[in-house]
């Protein structure tokens, strides 16, 4: 008896954005594993900036819930955070434009939290017909078990939940390569955790 997959597309450069989804500094204190999304996450927007990768960020409701942690602002030159008051980045105008400018389908995402905004978000871009995979060890909730919730419904619903390495190797495609050697260091750091 065999059991036939729906496969989705490999995830390439050219049709590949990375959404880092409310990392606010009010957060910082509230949420499991902190430490590990932010490396997690650094890691990702380094490698997504080596590769020319897009990259979206959002800020929840930045007035009231601060802005996003200064280890990740600090990436950017220029910083412009896309306000968002919808859990889902889907739900608010300037992201869905933001998004539509880009010409991308496959969405990569990270942040907090993985059983409110990022499942919301992942839920409608699938909804749009976008692929979607999220980043394992960069994202997290307030708890361990509501992280695991967010990450099974994903899995339920046909979002690619895979680790940071095993994204990169993917986008990568091969060894040998000018680009490989560019970010071998990034590689290595994921073999550390």
């Amino acid at each position: 008896m065999s059991t036939k997959y729906n496969v989705p597309d490999r995830l390439t450069r050219g049709r590949t954005i990375l959404v880092v989804v409310d990392i606010q500094e009010r957060f910082r204190d509230l949420i499991h594993n902190i430490d590990g999304v932010l490396a997690s996450t650094t890691r990702l927007i380094k490698f997504a900036q080596v590769l020319g990768i897009p990259i979206l960020t959002t800020e929840h409701y930045s007035r009231g819930l601060g802005v996003t942690v200064t280890e990740l602002r600090n990436l950017f030159q220029p910083f412009k955070p896309l306000e968002k008051i919808h859990f889902s980045c889907h739900g608010d105008e300037g992201f869905r434009k933001a998004l539509a400018t880009s010409g991308r389908d496959q969405i990569i995402l990270c942040g907090i939290e993985t059983h409110v905004c990022i499942y919301q978000t992942a839920a409608d871009l699938m909804r749009d017909g976008k692929q979607v995979a999220v980043a394992m060890d960069a994202v997290s909730s307030c708890s361990a078990a509501n992280r695991q919730i967010g990450l099974d419904r994903m899995a339920e619903i046909g979002v690619q939940n895979m680790g940071v390495q095993m994204l990169m190797f993917e986008l990568l495609g091969k060894a040998g390569t000018g680009d490989f050697r560019e970010v071998s260091g990034l590689l290595k750091e994921s073999w550390t955790i």
